[in-house]
């Protein structure tokens, strides 16, 4: 089968941390060139669409268009004004998350807001997590922007958003609402976005716990390459196979898939 759409993670695949991943980008930079559908679809929540573009710009030499942008903040958003359940919010999170929570016309209430919004935080206090802690314990909707418990940097995998939702969990016995991948409401509403047939779409991915679990559960086809969280070792032993496991997207036959 040969793919006609791709939706694509960031982080361990186009790049890690500071460090570029120049297969990675001649893989996006081939679909430009072929006219394939691709949407970059990344559980990150600490950057807004625009900060993604100016970091693929900056870093990675890529050009890409606004709309090729999909982050676990925009589905959060999305995801808040269809529950309809007001527009006060407490939001543990960077720029990406805060901004566009604001931008939606959220307001921040730290006492008894309608959710609480919990991403990665890299200045995160104590205080913090007690307020997002009581504000549960008094009824609001605990929504977590992702599950990842690690993020791949250039100085390794260092805690991530998925670390503070269970600790938030641990102190409030309450699970979150997961937004991010592997989770169907970020799937569905990229697939809807990319616009091509789910069977014909694959997503491309580095952490097997997130990006190709998203696909085995919500039935798209998955291509891991292990140059982020999942290390090639380890894939013997996965619970389902992805459909195509790559050293490289520098390996990538596009006429053959």
């Amino acid at each position: 089968m040969t793919y006609k759409g791709y939706l694509i993670d960031l982080d361990g695949t186009i790049y890690k941390g500071k460090d570029r991943i120049p297969e990675g980008e001649a893989f996006v930079k081939e679909l430009q060139k072929r006219q394939i559908p691709y949407l970059f679809v990344t559980n990150n929540s600490m950057r807004t669409p625009e900060m993604v573009q100016e970091l693929l710009r900056n870093q990675c030499e890529l050009e890409t268009p606004l709309e090729t942008i999909y982050t676990a903040t925009l589905a959060t958003v999305d995801y808040m004004n269809d529950m309809n359940r007001g527009k006060t919010v407490y939001v543990i999170g960077e720029t990406g998350l805060k901004s566009a929570i604001a931008d939606a016309g959220y307001t921040v209430d730290e006492e008894n807001p309608a959710y609480v919004v919990v991403g990665l935080d890299r200045e995160v206090t104590y205080e913090m997590l007690v307020k997002a802690t009581l504000a549960i314990q008094k009824g609001a909707m605990f929504i977590g922007t992702n599950p990842d418990l690690n993020i791949p940097t250039e100085r390794g995998l260092l805690p991530g958003a998925g670390s503070l939702l269970a600790l938030i969990e641990a102190a409030t016995r309450v699970p979150p609402i997961i937004i991010g991948k592997p989770k169907a409401i970020i799937m569905n509403k990229a697939l809807e976005i990319l616009g091509t047939e789910r069977s014909q779409t694959i997503v491309v991915g580095d952490n097997y716990l997130t990006d190709i679990t998203a696909g085995i559960k919500n039935d798209f086809p998955t291509l891991l390459v292990t140059t982020g969280f999942t290390k090639a070792e380890e894939v013997a032993d996965l619970p389902v196979k992805p459909d195509h496991v790559l050293a490289s997207l520098a390996e990538w036959d596009f006429d053959a898939n």
